[in-house]
């Protein structure tokens, strides 16, 4: 084997195990779908709203930068209170740094969840996005690493 491909059979073995957990998203070609020019009202309706705005495309709508987004499925209730329900589809873009309020997937211990990153008095922090949840405290000694910033939910209504 060359030295390039010793290179590449090592990174493969390395990210093996990650790599047999992902799959493609299968995009296919653009659905552009109308689109109303206002936003619906959730109070009462204006009969003036019916125009319809240029078509969009929902995968250039949702997703900024391919290459570093991800979709997963979501299960739990930990973060509804930013919106983000048990069974809803996320995408997750690992090239953006967090901002306080952020929604992240986080590795702590190896365990993947989702948290918000919050920054207090200059400090770093993760909290749970669920107020009726205690105070998240992974602590002193937890291996951190944040995998993505979430970026949309998709809320799926009906199956």
């Amino acid at each position: 084997m060359t030295g390039i491909g010793w290179l590449v059979f090592f990174l493969c073995s390395l990210f093996r195990e990650r790599a047999m957990l992902t799959h493609p998203a299968i995009v296919g070609p653009p659905a552009f779908l109308p689109v109303y020019r206002k936003p619906v009202r959730a109070g009462f309706p204006s009969p003036a709203d019916d125009y319809l705005d240029a078509p969009i495309d929902l995968s250039r709508a949702l997703i900024k930068n391919a290459p570093a987004t991800f979709i997963m499925t979501v299960a739990g209730d930990s973060a509804i209170d930013a919106g983000i329900f048990d069974g809803s589809l996320i995408t997750v873009d690992r090239s953006l740094r967090p901002l306080d309020g952020d929604p992240v997937v986080v590795d702590v211990n190896g365990e993947r969840s989702i948290k918000i990153f919050r920054i207090v008095g200059g400090r770093s922090c993760l909290a749970f996005g669920n107020r009726r949840y205690p105070d998240y405290d992974p602590g002193p000694d937890a291996d951190i690493e944040i995998f993505g910033v979430i970026t949309n939910s998709v809320r799926r209504f009906r199956r």
